[in-house]
């Protein structure tokens, strides 16, 4: 089972994660073979069990310092195998391997990294004082093997102190892979992390950040940076897995927002307010003292008149929100970044029979936006191209495209209101 499939592991439409049942010593004996010479708790692992993959736990020497994972009889078990050659040794050479068991069904990528360091530190005991191999440290080995499979599973946790040394075990928080990078997307960093100095970026990051405002979609940054396209994706890419950028739609006056259910939290969060008041004011107000920041009424009426078929242009023409002291760009940014609102895509399909190149991205799963990046056209020369073509259909849809990994779910409200257009 390799680690992608593990990822995917699902139980009840939930990834599972399951605590550590068991953690055992494997060590090869010159006359019986493979043996388990400590487990904690005692006989979790009976003896046919291990009997059946006593192979996999000393594996052939092509196998050794690596993690292996065996899923079999209701257990999976993880290891890193490690063989010792020195001539205090009967055969000169000493083989070991420490095993985590969990239930089969448990995902236990998240667990290679602890095992593989686990080993390491045994290794380096047994170098230096023949830790593992000498029978008078079985009581240490077993209540050090109790401590360890404690503290993990209550804490993530472990600290081990043997002698002048002391080791730090942690179970990492696996998330899930970052989303593909489009060219059309809007990325912007997440709250925290806007004053952060540059010279704790690497090089790549240090170019890309200056033009990262919120605004600017990804094809305009690699150009205006002079990066690589394909290496502002990737750079990007990294910094949403690690929850300190997330991307949003590409702002156009042609767009249709609809607020979604959580615009209630403007009337009950009162820091949430205050932070939209001063985030979606004008940027020249700043340097006015005496102009006040905006009125939640007046914001709460351009977000509530977002609905199908009012684009933002026609919404800017009728309340005038400069006039208010709103910036309508700050605005939808803010209302995307908290799910206040939602974007309504264009996708155009062609019914043709005979479709040119521009009709092969008329497939109902590129949006409109996907759509411009690709062919370089604006997107009102697009829209009018659609409108001459009878051959052309278009739908209009939602497709949550903010990709905020910090937050674990979206809430209930949010699912809820998203129904509509799902």
């Amino acid at each position: 089972m390799d680690r992608d499939q593990l990822l995917r592991e699902t139980k009840g439409g939930k990834i599972k994660d399951g605590p550590i049942r068991c953690i055992l010593l494997s060590e090869f004996h010159v006359v019986a073979g493979s043996k388990i010479s400590c487990q904690v708790p005692e006989n979790f692992i009976t003896k046919e069990v291990f009997d059946s993959i006593r192979t996999y736990i000393i594996p052939k020497p092509q196998l050794q310092r690596c993690i292996l994972t065996i899923n079999t009889l209701g257990h999976k078990v993880i290891g890193y195998p490690v063989r010792i050659n020195h001539v205090r040794y009967q055969r000169n050479f000493f083989y070991f391997n420490l095993c985590f068991v969990f239930d089969s069904w448990s995902r236990t990528v998240q667990y290679e990294a602890v095992v593989k360091k686990l080993s390491e530190y045994l290794l380096m005991m047994e170098e230096e004082g023949s830790f593992l191999s000498n029978a008078e440290n079985n009581g240490n080995i077993s209540n050090l093997l109790a401590c360890i499979l404690r503290d993990l599973n209550q804490r993530h946790v472990a600290t081990i102190v043997e002698g002048d040394t002391t080791i730090y075990l942690k179970i990492g928080r696996l998330k899930s892979d970052p989303p593909v990078v489009q060219d059309h997307q809007v990325p912007l960093l997440c709250r925290g992390f806007e004053d952060t100095d540059l010279d704790s970026w690497d090089l790549t990051t240090q170019q890309v950040l200056p033009f990262i405002n919120g605004i600017n979609h990804v094809a305009r940054i690699a150009a205006e940076a002079d990066v690589e396209n394909q290496l502002v994706k990737s750079c990007i890419q990294n910094l949403v897995y690690y929850g300190v950028m997330q991307l949003l739609p590409l702002l156009k006056y042609s767009n249709v927002y609809m607020c979604t259910r959580e615009l209630q939290k403007l009337t009950r969060d009162r820091s949430l307010a205050d932070e939209c008041r001063k985030y979606v004011q004008l940027q020249h107000a700043e340097k006015v003292d005496t102009v006040r920041l905006p009125s939640l009424f007046n914001i709460l009426q351009l977000y509530s008149q977002m609905t199908h078929g009012v684009t933002l242009r026609s919404l800017c023409q009728r309340l005038c929100p400069r006039d208010n002291n709103i910036d309508e760009r700050k605005l939808v940014s803010f209302g995307l970044q908290h799910n206040l609102i939602r974007c309504i895509n264009k996708y155009p399909i062609y019914t043709g029979s005979i479709p040119t190149p521009k009709h092969k991205l008329y497939t109902g799963l590129n949006s409109l936006d996907e759509i411009c990046c690709k062919t370089g056209m604006s997107p009102s020369r697009i829209e009018q191209e659609i409108d001459m073509d009878s051959n052309v259909t278009v739908i209009w849809k939602h497709f949550n495209i903010l990709y905020n990994l910090v937050v674990d779910c979206a809430c209930e409200n949010f699912s809820s209101a998203s129904q509509n257009f799902s």
